[in-house]
């Protein structure tokens, strides 16, 4: 799909290949159908260019503390991967200004995350002059 150009956006992150397919989000935005797609910062950007009429929402944990005493419960990272877990987290906050939205995505209360997120899309659902995105 890569050397065909046939992804939105791709990305190697932490030696793992993700990938948005383009052509799957073509055909639910030809058929008026919302898309949602969970990228890192950089895959954000790189949506972003290629449409500008994006909503981008930045998903953050209440701190980075926080997000520290997560990843340190789930014991899937070694010292070194969770102190580079930690910086990445601590640039991609930076990257912040890219963003429409931000919502808390607090422990134990994803509901309100979800709601939240819900809550933006009706928002922009409701515009007077709303965003068209196609691709």
């Amino acid at each position: 799909m890569i050397g065909n150009n046939e992804l939105l956006e791709r990305a190697e992150v932490y030696g793992n290949w993700y990938g948005v397919p383009g052509d799957e989000v073509k055909k639910a935005l030809d058929k008026g159908q919302d898309v949602m797609v969970k990228v890192d910062v950089q895959g954000a950007e790189t949506i972003k260019k290629a449409l500008p009429q994006a909503i981008l929402i930045f998903l953050m944990p209440p701190s980075i503390e926080e997000l520290f005493m997560r990843l340190k419960k789930r014991h899937t990272e070694s010292a070194a991967d969770l102190d580079l877990r930690l910086k990445t987290a601590e640039k991609e906050i930076e990257q912040l200004p890219i963003f429409d939205y931000t919502v808390i995505n607090r422990w134990d209360k994803i509901d309100l995350a979800v709601s939240e997120i819900q809550a933006i899309i009706t928002a922009e659902k409701c515009r007077v002059n709303p965003r068209k995105i196609t691709l």
